[in-house]
């Protein structure tokens, strides 16, 4: 398992996007990025993708935490790419950093 939390911001039209709906679109962007997602086990899998705080709908943010768990090692620069390509106008990706623990 190899833990990355990353920053990124949401403005502009991407404040009306609720908690969830921000969820699905992470995961779904981390899919079409084809990041290898560590998956939950059981009847339903999702990925090990996990938000510090519930941002309330219509406000911006600098400096959103989150974090995502992998199957394999992957560089942060490479990461923070591969990502950013897929998420829409309004959501970048500040910075990413590997989690050791």
């Amino acid at each position: 398992m190899y833990k990355l939390n990353f920053v990124f911001s949401k403005t502009g039209a991407m404040i009306y996007i609720g908690h969830l709906d921000l969820m699905r679109l992470f995961t779904r962007a981390m899919r079409r990025a084809d990041l290898p997602l560590k998956m939950s086990e059981g009847f339903s899998p999702h990925p090990k993708l996990s938000f510090k705080r519930a941002l309330k709908l219509g406000l911006e943010s600098e400096n959103e935490e989150a974090g995502i768990v992998l199957r394999l090692p992957l560089d942060s620069e490479e990461f923070k790419n591969k990502l950013q390509k897929e998420l829409p106008k309004g959501l970048e990706i500040k910075y990413v950093e590997r989690n050791f623990s």
